[in-house]
């Protein structure tokens, strides 16, 4: 079972750009161009040793304040909500996620991470590049970081929470059934199983005045997009997108369109006037803030990195994105997002953590003198945040 908490995945990353089912290309070599007008090329054969998808750290991140040790977690109450009909795990096997209640009226919507992939030897089961399905090493309520509600530094311990599994292989956002050949079928459901978590939102809890739309990794590629698909549905609820770990993958059309067109994500977009004259290639992972922002210019976008993700930096390369200087790719995003008329927070940290938002550091995180978990707790509370960026961010 590969690591559901911390890893991306290659597809991960290029998925979102062209949301399509996963499945193999079939324009193997074919060539794209990333957002600093450079050439990428897309190769769909994948290594043959598969990248760990754990995700750990070989450095600490680095903070300005010493490591201090984080409350004990007990597990809280968790209730298992299995999936509709519409549902289904990357290998046809049954869905489910995990509701918390808390305060009805503030809801955290969390997408779980854990791999992607978009050829036929990363989307074998139990392959190591993904997450394939749903079982008890996915239930959060033994996780660390925001999910230890008995922190009393955690701005959602209160919170009522809808948790997304993730299983698909597609950064929750496919909708495709792809055949990668000698019987390997892959269920790229990712927009249907996250819709039930968003269904299962408003079924809970009909009245929030509070949705905060977030996830780690894979999990943060679709965040801004859902806080505008919660726009919809409760149109006086402040809503936050918050992105953890997916902030350096480009907008690259070539890229875009080849793992779009094998997740099936283009088909799956919104209905919404902002994506009627887009392309494949244009339905990118910072294209999410951009037309999700304009959808609803009230969604307060977020996005949290660290600069050398080691993570992004190792999919990025495998995708042909040159990624050696991914705090550029980071900051090229943030400026594109903003360049489109849609203000977006960064807090960019130093170091090659992968994510953030599940593990302790979450609350001892430090850069220029601004903590992660003082800075999250604003946006929590609707609180307006700063760019927070590190100076030297090897």
């Amino acid at each position: 079972m590969t690591t559901r908490w911390m890893a991306l995945g290659v597809a991960g990353v290029l998925a979102i750009a062209g949301c399509s089912s996963d499945g193999e290309s079939s324009s193997a070599g074919s060539t794209a161009t990333d957002a600093a007008g450079t050439s990428a090329t897309l190769t769909t054969d994948a290594p043959t040793t598969p990248p760990p998808t754990t995700a750990a750290p070989t450095t600490a991140a680095p903070t300005t304040a010493p490591p201090t040790t984080e409350a004990a977690a007990e597990p809280a109450a968790w209730e298992l909500v299995p999936g509709d009909e519409t549902c289904a795990c990357a290998d046809g096997s049954e869905f489910n996620l995990w509701v918390h209640e808390g305060d009805p009226s503030k809801v955290v919507l969390f997408f779980q991470g854990g791999g992607a992939c978009f050829g036929a030897a990363m989307c074998a089961f139990g392959g190591g590049f993904y997450d394939y399905d749903v079982d008890a090493t996915d239930d959060p309520s033994t996780a660390a970081g925001i999910f230890n509600l008995q922190n009393p530094a955690n701005p959602f311990k209160d919170w009522s929470w809808v948790f997304v599994p993730y299983c698909t292989g597609d950064v929750h956002i496919g909708d495709n059934t792809q055949d990668y050949g000698d019987g390997l079928v892959v269920e790229h459901n990712g927009i249907a199983n996250a819709t039930f978590g968003l269904d299962e939102l408003e079924r809970r809890f009909p009245d929030p005045g509070r949705i905060f739309v977030t996830g780690s990794s894979a999990g943060g590629v679709p965040a801004p997009l859902f806080a505008g698909l919660a726009s919809d549905r409760f149109p006086d609820a402040s809503i936050t997108a918050l992105s953890d770990a997916s902030g350096a993958y480009p907008a690259a059309p070539g890229i875009n369109e080849a793992i779009g067109a094998l997740w099936g994500t283009f088909d799956a977009r919104p209905d919404w006037p902002e994506t009627a004259s887009l392309t494949p290639g244009q339905w990118s992972i910072p294209g999410l803030f951009s037309v999700a922002g304009m959808h609803d210019p009230d969604i307060v976008m977020a996005r949290h990195d660290h600069a050398f993700d080691e993570v992004q930096s190792r999919f990025s390369s495998l995708a042909g994105i040159d990624a050696s200087q991914l705090d550029a790719l980071i900051d090229g995003n943030a400026a594109e997002i903003e360049a489109s008329g849609v203000p977006v927070a960064s807090y960019v940290a130093p170091g090659s953590v992968h994510t953030i938002l599940g593990r302790p550091i979450a609350y001892t995180q430090e850069v220029n003198g601004v903590k992660f978990i003082d800075w999250l707790t604003d946006l929590a509370n609707g609180t307006p945040v700063e760019d927070v960026h590190c100076a030297e961010c090897t």
